[in-house]
């Protein structure tokens, strides 16, 4: 099957970039969106009408496109209020009953899904909280990581303030976290991937060399997808440390920003967005590059629009007076059902969460 490079829908409704994507626990029916503009957006990407109106003030739309209906948009469902600051990373529980949201806050929020009120706060960090995921049984802990090259592990349950755990090996900012089972990896800026085994006490260190920006655990736990600012990719064999296959292209360009990495079609391929600095886009858009797991072929270059037919992004003007190109730079993604549902969705720069799917 081919891989999907069609757009099933746009989820419209940010007023800043969306730095954060996630699906809901399986069957992934929902989608949530963290954004620059300090909230987080619940939505349903099953489109309830073919008919885009001007929901967010950070696009603007051209009069009379004849094609501005031709990607259906989802529908927003829920609005969650808190941050201060951006929305950085996002997590669900198993029974998609709560969430946690982390960013420039220095704080990680729980979320009640239903309510959407905030259940809990857990602040400690020393500076903005770039990951958060749920760890434990029954999800009854909460792992972050934060510019201030710490980890912190969170109970849930409990009713204290300060974390059960603080991991501190990192020389440099946290910037991405897996967890299975015991095991919490962690991935920092100083070029290394860190394995903690909590029960037993015990960190293993792989380093990479360049910075390392993103993380993303195959299913079985055996290989592990790293993202890094070498403009490479690497899947990297969890019992060895070596790595099993490099992903690049001359086009390619990852070197200042952190780009989200994911394995996706079960586990058919490897996705990454891109800094569109290597070749830019035209009218705003970015760009999608998928390879193939096991062979390291390039399956897809996808361009992915500003938003939907019709919309374009506001003039950005220069210190110099002069108008700027602007580029829709995809640095969150996920596919549902972690890696093995029939669609994903991307989003970055335009705020604008799009969504692909098999047909």
């Amino acid at each position: 099957m081919a891989f999907p490079d069609k757009p099933i829908a746009h989820l419209l409704g940010s007023n800043g970039p969306v730095h954060a994507v996630t699906y809901s626990a399986s069957p992934g029916t929902y989608i949530l969106a963290g954004s620059a503009d300090r909230s987080v957006r619940l939505y349903n990407p099953q489109p309830s009408t073919s008919i885009h109106g001007s929901s967010s003030s950070h696009i603007t739309k051209k009069k009379g496109d004849p094609a501005a209906a031709a990607v259906p948009e989802g529908r927003l469902v829920q609005t969650y209020a808190a941050h201060g600051y951006e929305v950085l990373s996002l997590t669900v529980t198993a029974d998609n009953a709560r969430f946690a949201s982390s960013g420039g806050d220095r704080s990680v929020f729980l979320w009640d899904v239903a309510s959407a009120q905030t259940l809990r706060r857990f602040a400690g960090h020393g500076a903005r909280v770039n990951c958060v995921s749920f760890a434990g049984d029954g999800d009854a802990l909460l792992v972050s990581g934060s510019l201030d090259a710490s980890v912190r592990v969170w109970d849930v349950r409990a009713g204290g303030q300060k974390p059960v755990q603080v991991l501190d090996d990192a020389r440099d900012a946290v910037t991405a976290l897996a967890v299975r089972g015991p095991e919490l990896l962690a991935a920092s800026v100083d070029g290394r991937v860190r394995a903690y085994d909590v029960r037993a006490g015990r960190c293993v260190t792989d380093v990479v060399g360049p910075s390392v920006t993103s993380l993303s655990l195959t299913r079985d736990g055996k290989a592990l997808l790293v993202g890094s600012l070498d403009s490479k990719l690497r899947l990297m064999d969890r019992d060895t440390g070596g790595c099993l296959k490099t992903y690049s292209d001359p086009s390619w360009k990852n070197e200042d920003l952190r780009v989200q990495s994911i394995l996706g079609g079960k586990e058919q391929y490897v996705l990454v967005g891109d800094e569109m600095t290597g070749a830019p886009g035209r009218h705003g858009e970015g760009r999608i590059w998928a390879w193939d797991i096991l062979t390291g072929e390039l399956k897809a270059k996808v361009a992915v629009p500003w938003g939907p037919a019709g919309y374009e992004p506001k003039k950005l003007v220069g210190k110099d007076g002069k108008a700027k190109e602007r580029t829709n730079v995809l640095t969150c993604f996920a596919w549902r059902d972690n890696g093995f549902g029939d669609q994903y969705c991307v989003s970055g720069t335009s705020g604008v969460v799009t969504v692909f799917g098999y047909h």
